[in-house]
């Protein structure tokens, strides 16, 4: 069976919405189960839930619209792909995954918190929940993802906001998302020593507030010349930007409820630590 996580941004694996049984074997027990007496006909829960999460990922590697998820793939209907991805969400079962993996990162050393990256890059949408007229792109409505990232890449967490909203009021709210990190011996991580921006979160208020948790601001000043070399550090939230965007889903935001979205974000940081933790177990 096709890989989820593994080469699927290079082309290699052709369908990388099928979900290979290590990944399944993390993913379900995760999953809720069906109510005591919930009788359901057929073929058991756990071989429907996997098809539909091929449906769920599908939608989300191609960017479809879930009515038109084609039937013959047998991974049932849009609206069943939609209602089950709701469900998991509100479960919490994307965020425990990429808790999950970011534990297993960090037992085999793939996890760099001696500094952490930021950036916040504006998604188009329509007039929809969490977006706003931006004031960078004529005033087109749009929404922003908040991204935060180790010093290798690897998605610590990552919000939603109109966009609108200034990138600064998002620098708290990303570090208190970051989990706690578990996967060695002694207590859970959960603080990056440094936090690297660029101008856009140029506030001493702020900076203030980061000194405050113990992480250290290293943030680029408004006025001053390129070239300062931050960006030889702060260019891995690019290459997670990118990584994040080429999921067809995520390019453009066709949600109208914002928790959709956020489900769909939640499932991309995932699966892009899926990626990163196969190449260090193979």
């Amino acid at each position: 069976m096709g890989c989820v996580g593994c080469s699927g941004v290079s082309g290699r694996n052709p369908q990388p919405w099928l979900v290979d049984d290590e990944l399944w074997w993390r993913i379900e027990p995760l999953l809720p189960t069906a109510p005591p007496g919930h009788r359901r006909p057929g073929r058991k829960r756990a071989l429907e839930d996997r098809k539909v999460l091929c449906g769920i990922l599908f939608v989300l590697y191609t960017g479809i619209q879930w009515e038109w998820l084609p039937q013959e793939l047998g991974f049932g209907s849009g609206m069943t792909c939609w209602r089950r991805l709701r469900d998991w969400n509100n479960a919490g079962v994307w965020q425990r995954l990429h808790e999950m993996l970011l534990d297993e990162l960090r037992a085999t050393g793939r996890l760099d918190l001696s500094r952490a990256v930021i950036d916040s890059p504006r998604s188009g949408t329509q007039g929809r929940p969490k977006t706003g007229r931006s004031p960078v792109d004529r005033g087109r409505p749009g929404s922003k993802h908040h991204v935060i990232c180790d010093a290798t890449g690897i998605p610590l967490a990552v919000t939603l906001t109109g966009g609108n909203r200034n990138d600064v009021t998002q620098l708290m709210p990303l570090l208190a998302a970051i989990p706690r990190i578990r996967g060695r011996r002694g207590r859970p991580r959960q603080r990056p020593k440094e936090v690297y921006a660029d101008r856009g979160y140029d506030h001493d208020c702020y900076r203030r507030q980061v000194w405050a948790k113990g992480i250290k601001p290293v943030i680029a000043r408004r006025g001053t010349a390129h070239g300062s070399g931050l960006g030889t550090r702060r260019w891995v939230i690019e290459q997670t930007i990118a990584l994040l965007h080429w999921f067809g889903r995520l390019r453009i935001r066709w949600e109208t409820r914002d928790d959709i979205h956020e489900a769909f974000l939640k499932l991309a940081c995932s699966l892009i630590c899926w990626r990163r933790l196969r190449t260090t177990l193979r």
